[in-house]
């Protein structure tokens, strides 16, 4: 009898321990964010359509409210709709909403260097260096803006050659923005026909465009299989591994003319940092984080800002009569004898109107650099784990109702008070917010400024089709938001 009772009480235990641990997980699921049901091991993949996530976490926002909480796999992401909640998380709790995620496409490619996936130690010296560099080098100052100016000019040139012709803008533009941060980080700029010059804008190219894929969201789910199996990966690597040999070329040619008391660019910053570091093991000033630096910054700042003024051209080409009130604002604040400069954007409250319009609008990163949690968290009463995925959807916060009136129509008075002049907008946030507020807002908004008002200053624009036949509706299934394809005609003004 005492064999079966042992036995029997050892099942009771067992039972009970089971059915504790079953009761304790429910407990803690249930405190999580709502959402759709997860399948095991597959989480919620069957449920979203990846080529259209921008819209899936979208009406999560609707269904399920602000916070929302999906399964990608086993992988938690927190999906954070409107800009009460994106605020809440960003700055009342901004280090807890501080970090990057262990993305696979990231950790493939810069294998944790760099400033832009990182975090910790690492993430905070190479910001604040980079940072600083870019404030010594010109970021908000005279400087900086006299390159831009120059290369604002070199652009019209180019536009000027193809003048009575319909061209594609894109590559000029690419050209143009890519050859500023040329200026700061080489000390130099390419003349746009030069072949190094352009091999290296289309490697980035296609490596923008395939980190912003469809494919990249499905790589994310299973990086240690899918990665042994043919696919975009081999050509992302295969690109990355040639624009990192180009910037160690640069490197090296830095190193042999480095004078330590006149440093020219950004390099030869990080070069006399490497130096003074030199005898500390633990220094994160090495060649690794400074080629992956390099790359992010091209990266980053030629592909966002490029395609804003992309977009921005498409808009206008749409809407002339928005584009000849900005050339009559150019005309009477600006003139024709002189190039546009930034201190002239406060006196044209129509045309910063405009310009805040077309980034609100344009909404060209709907998802959000996703981040992730340092520590476990509360928010709005849900639990909230360390190291979960989060998205912030700046498409739902740039297209909130309560901030904007008809928020899917374009329409510059949405930035303009009762006086026209330039109204301040809290929601207003297409560089995110917080800690990991983009490295390069400054210089972005200096450049789209300074080239948008040359280009209108200097020419009338024009496009192949009728303008109420231009659709302005970004390229479908992408994680990215990027116009579609047309051809522009200038003439001299």
């Amino acid at each position: 009898m005492e064999l079966p009772s042992i036995g029997t009480l050892l099942l009771v235990l067992v039972l009970t321990f089971l059915v504790m641990m079953w009761v304790r997980r429910k407990g803690q699921q249930s405190k999580f964010p709502p959402g759709p049901t997860p399948l095991p091991l597959l989480g919620n993949i069957l449920q979203i359509d990846f080529k259209n996530i921008v819209e899936e976490f979208v009406q999560f926002g609707t269904k399920y409210g602000p916070v929302s909480m999906a399964y990608l796999g086993p992988k938690k992401v927190l999906i954070l709709n409107g800009y009460d909640i994106v605020r809440e998380a960003y700055l009342e709790q901004g280090d807890v909403f501080s970090d990057r995620p262990g993305l696979a496409i990231p950790e493939m490619v810069f294998k944790g260097h760099g400033v832009l996936f990182t975090n910790g130690e690492r993430w905070k010296q190479m910001r604040r260096f980079t940072l600083s560099t870019l404030r010594n080098f010109g970021m908000g100052k005279r400087s900086l803006e006299e390159r831009v100016q120059e290369e604002a000019r070199c652009l019209g040139a180019e536009f000027q050659k193809k003048s009575g012709t319909f061209f594609d803008p894109t590559f000029l533009l690419s050209l143009a923005v890519s050859n500023v941060i040329c200026s700061i980080v080489f000390d130099d700029r390419y003349d746009y026909d030069d072949k190094d010059f352009l091999d290296m804008l289309a490697l980035m190219k296609e490596i923008f465009e395939l980190v912003t894929s469809p494919w990249a969201q499905i790589i994310d789910l299973a990086p240690n299989l899918l990665k042994h199996f043919p696919g975009p990966q081999d050509k992302l690597f295969k690109n990355f591994e040639k624009l990192r040999k180009h910037a160690m070329e640069k490197v090296k040619a830095h190193e042999e003319t480095l004078d330590e008391n006149f440093p020219r660019d950004y390099i030869d910053c990080f070069l006399i940092k490497m130096n003074q570091q030199k005898d500390n093991p633990t220094t994160e000033y090495n060649y690794e984080n400074l080629v992956v630096n390099l790359i992010q910054m091209f990266l980053a700042a030629t592909e966002t800002t490029s395609t804003s003024l992309r977009y921005a051209i498409i808009i206008l080409l749409k809407y002339p009569n928005i584009a000849k009130k900005m050339q009559e604002e150019i005309d009477h604040i600006i003139g024709k004898s002189r190039c546009p400069s930034i201190e002239d954007r406060v006196k044209m409250p129509f045309t910063d109107a405009v310009i805040h319009e077309i980034q609100r609008f344009t909404d060209i990163t709907p998802l959000g650099v996703p981040r992730a949690t340092n520590r476990d968290t509360v928010l709005r009463g849900y639990h909230i784990p360390k190291g979960v995925t989060v998205f912030p959807m700046i498409t739902s916060v740039l297209k909130d109702p309560r901030f904007f009136k008809d928020p899917n129509i374009f329409d510059p008075a949405h930035f303009l008070d009762e006086q026209g002049k330039l109204k301040k907008i809290e929601a207003f946030i297409p560089f995110s917010i917080g800690k990991r507020v983009c490295l390069g807002e400054g210089l972005a908004r200096m450049e789209i400024f300074l080239f948008l008002t040359y280009l209108l200053q200097t020419f009338d624009l024009k496009c192949d089709m009728d303008p109420e036949d231009i659709d302005v509706s970004p390229i479908p299934n992408s994680g990215s938001y990027v116009p579609r394809p047309y051809q522009l005609s200038v003439t001299l003004r």
